[in-house]
């Protein structure tokens, strides 16, 4: 007879599951043991809603093999006798780190001595993991350190169980994190001067420290035993390098040696040696050296090394030459003026034109040392008073562009009252007087007043900054000068997302220097599949043969510091115009102002450029984004700049220049995004006025224009209220300003009507070369930061 089994009934009570709201740990790596993460085969319309097993093993099988294949080219790359070694720059974030002792006990646990300087980049051949490692030891100096990583497999920063992170070693940490990552191995140094009580404590903080910036990190290394130092060796061989999405689009090389042939005085060929990486090099393709430009490849050659003693070195043969397809040099589109409207030139107006060159002195024969300054005064001046009478053409070199701010009423007041006195006078009142010589240090202040005046200009900005923050975008209509010229070059718009502006309307000078792109995705999708195409090999050492390069690139050179090469890719020596998405770092809490000059790092290139700011916003049907004349803390937003064109997500950083090259202040992080033309950043001004009377949905309103004219001029553009109330103006009311409003409902006293106006802002063509990188100065002892130990 079998086991009776008690049957639950209907009226069994049967509890509801647990459920939690957040599921643990083991909960989804139960859910998900085995499954691996992939995409469904590509499917017809037709059959979506089928797939047969054929089809998912299928797409199983292809990526497995995808990603063996980048397994296995990764491997090939570095394995070998003829392998490339990987990059492994030594940064010490520590005024006492050990550089060179740290690189000698990492030869010391293999058995082998550290030959030759110390100081300079050595190979350490790895038999055991057939692999080699290049050491670059760091100085602290902030570029090196930028450069090294860029170039970098992987990197040991070293800190020290005695002496804090100083400044320095939080802005690299801070700079290497903002333009791309790559596999670190934190390691601890003088541990043994620490008692035994606290090593515990001292390596808990440590790791909590580096995890503040390398959150996956989980291990601290030590180079105190060899056992320790082997396991950094086991690591950086065992390991496969972090792929940067940006640098690995583009071919680049550390220069180990470098060679020079002049051909004129200032220019020559450039032998730059070393191994080849990314993506192949192309001799059509220019190459971007660091502090001096983009320049013109003639020839690539192979320069194999004699791996061992009695093997004869192989002679060097071309790889690559360039064909009629190379990339020429020119940045800037040349524009036609005689595309344009083009009226001839009337007699007056020759004369003129040469008034004006013979006042520059274009058609003087005296020489321009012995040549004194003269300036026509009324009698009695001394020279002294008369150097300080300003000529009208003096302010003619001046544009409109120049007038970006809203003039204040002393300067307007003073400029009338300038123009007022100067009205018709007698020729026989006035004389022509030499003027003074100027000494160059006549205008320079003592050293308190410097300081003084400089607190006053910081202050300035703060007031500036609060102003805008409490009242934005509103200005005061000027009294003495008519608002239809003031704010000629604003228009009104009904709505600012979808009323419609033309892109090429009224376009300054400089954007016919620039190139646009038909379709930037669909160019860059072809420059990229190009580029992975070439006859130079990864891993492949060669010599890169660039020609017309000043001597001073050649100069530049030294053993001891990072020299990265970078080839580019086709149209990245165009200039055209950039839109990059930024956001504040918060570390930053002086006002940020648009045109402020900054040094930007894009990518492996750097400029000193002058960005304007504008909102991140893309709900308008128009392309139009507002002008920020501040860059706001925890807001996204655009910044704007004409540079050479770049292809791909690649990183930005903005930094505030300094008198010490290693010591940048971080403003601003971002990511590329663009080269869209057609953008536009239009400037918001609101022009206010006070209701004087009210009559149910008419109003009279005052101080927003002061003349008839004005309100004609203005009056089809749309009028709000603080409120929420539309309106627009009937008619002019007398004299003086007052103008008779409609509104949509009934106003109140407390009410404000606004005026917005709009203008379309451009940068400004000021994009150069940064060369800060030539300083070769080091960071002494700074104060030390973030890492705090309690010792008791």
């Amino acid at each position: 007879m079998g086991e009776h089994r008690h049957r639950p009934g209907s009226m069994h009570q049967s509890n509801k599951p647990f459920k939690s709201r957040h599921a643990t740990k083991s909960s989804i790596r139960e859910a998900t043991k085995g499954k691996v993460d992939r995409t469904t085969a590509k499917q017809s319309t037709a059959a979506s809603k089928v797939t047969s097993r054929l089809d998912r093993r299928n797409t199983a099988r292809t990526l497995q093999q995808t990603k063996r294949e980048e397994i296995t080219r990764t491997k090939r790359l570095f394995e070998g006798r003829h392998g490339a070694p990987k990059i492994v720059p030594v940064l010490p974030l520590c005024p006492d780190s050990d550089v060179e002792g740290a690189i000698a006990s990492l030869y010391q646990c293999l058995g082998e001595q550290l030959t030759g300087d110390p100081s300079l980049s050595s190979v350490l051949n790895v038999e055991r993991f057939k692999q080699k490692i290049q050491f670059v030891p760091l100085r602290r100096n902030f570029v090196d350190v930028l450069d090294a990583f860029k170039v970098a497999d992987f990197a040991i920063i070293l800190m020290s169980a005695q002496v804090e992170v100083d400044k320095f070693g939080i802005s690299c940490l801070l700079g290497v994190l903002n333009q791309g990552l790559v596999n670190v191995v934190p390691v601890v140094q003088h541990m043994e001067a620490t008692p035994t009580k606290l090593r515990t404590q001292v390596k808990k903080s440590l790791l909590a420290f580096t995890r503040q910036f390398f959150p996956e990190e989980e291990h601290l290394f030590s180079l105190d035993s060899d056992n320790d130092a082997m396991n950094v060796i086991r690591y950086l061989t065992s390991q496969r390098p972090k792929p940067l999405t940006w640098r690995d689009l583009h071919p680049y090389m550390l220069a180990d040696e470098v060679e020079y042939e002049p051909t004129s005085e200032e220019q020559g060929t450039l032998k730059i040696t070393g191994f080849a990486r990314g993506n192949p090099f192309n001799a059509n393709r220019l190459v971007h050296l660091q502090n001096y430009g983009d320049f013109q490849v003639s020839q690539i050659t192979s320069a194999p090394l004699a791996v061992r003693e009695h093997e004869m070195q192989t002679d060097a043969a071309v790889l690559d030459t360039p064909t009629g397809e190379q990339d020429d040099l020119v940045a800037e589109n040349e524009p036609d003026f005689m595309d344009n409207e083009q009226t001839w030139p009337t007699e007056e107006e020759l004369a003129e034109a040469d008034e004006r060159v013979r006042a520059m002195g274009g058609s003087s024969d005296m020489d321009a040392d012995t040549q004194k300054a003269k300036k026509r005064v009324p009698k009695g001046t001394s020279a002294y008073q008369a150097s300080w009478i300003i000529d009208d053409e003096e302010n003619s070199g001046y544009s409109e562009d120049e007038d970006d701010e809203e003039p204040s009423a002393m300067e307007m007041d003073d400029g009338e009252d300038v123009e007022s006195v100067g009205g018709e006078f007698n020729q026989e009142d006035y004389e022509d007087i030499e003027l003074e010589e100027k000494r160059p240090d006549e205008d320079e202040f003592d050293q308190e007043e410097e300081e003084r005046q400089y607190a006053e200009y910081l202050k300035q900005r703060q007031d500036e900054f609060k102003d805008h923050t409490e009242f934005p975008d509103e200005i005061d209509t000027p009294g003495h000068i008519p608002a239809r010229e003031r704010f000629a070059r604003y228009r009104g718009l009904q709505s600012f997302r979808t009323s419609p502006w033309d892109p090429y309307e009224n376009l300054p000078t400089d954007y016919a220097r620039i190139f646009q792109f038909e379709n930037y995705t669909r160019t860059k999708a072809r420059v990229v599949s190009q580029a992975i195409v070439g006859n130079v090999k990864p891993g492949t050492r060669i010599t890169l043969w660039v020609q017309q390069v000043p001597r001073g690139a050649y100069e530049a050179f030294d053993k001891s510091r990072p020299y990265p090469v970078f080839g580019l890719l086709q149209f990245e020596h165009k200039v055209s115009l950039l839109n990059i998405q930024i956001q504040r770092d918060n570390a930053y809490e002086e006002p940020v102002r648009s045109k402020d000059p900054m040094v930007m790092h894009l990518g492996f290139r750097r400029y000193t450029v002058q960005p304007i700011y504008s909102q991140n916003s893309n709900k308008g049907t128009n392309h139009v984004h507002k002008y920020e004349r501040f860059l706001h803390l925890g807001k996204s937003s655009f910044a704007t700049v004409y540079g050479p064109v770049v292809f791909g997500k690649v990183p930005c950083v903005f930094y505030k220049e300094t008198e010490d090259v290693n010591e940048p202040i971080l403003v601003s992080t971002g990511m590329f995004v663009n080269t869209d033309v057609k953008r536009i950043v239009a400037k918001r001004i609101v022009l206010s006025g006070h209701p004087f009377k009210i009559h149910k949905k008419s109003a009279v309103v005052r101080y927003m224009f002061f003349n008839p004219e004005d309100i004609h001029w203005f009056k089809p553009v749309q009028l709000q209220t603080k409120y929420g109330r539309a309106g627009h103006i009937r008619e002019s009311l007398g004299t003086h300003g007052y103008m008779k409003c409609i509104f949509d409902g009934p106003l109140t006293q407390q009410d404000t009507v606004m005026m917005p106006l709009y203008k379309r802002m451009y940068p400004k063509w000021n994009t150069i070369l940064w060369t800060g990188g030539l300083d070769k100065s080091t960071q002494a002892i700074g104060e030390s930061k973030a890492m705090v130990i309690d010792m008791e």
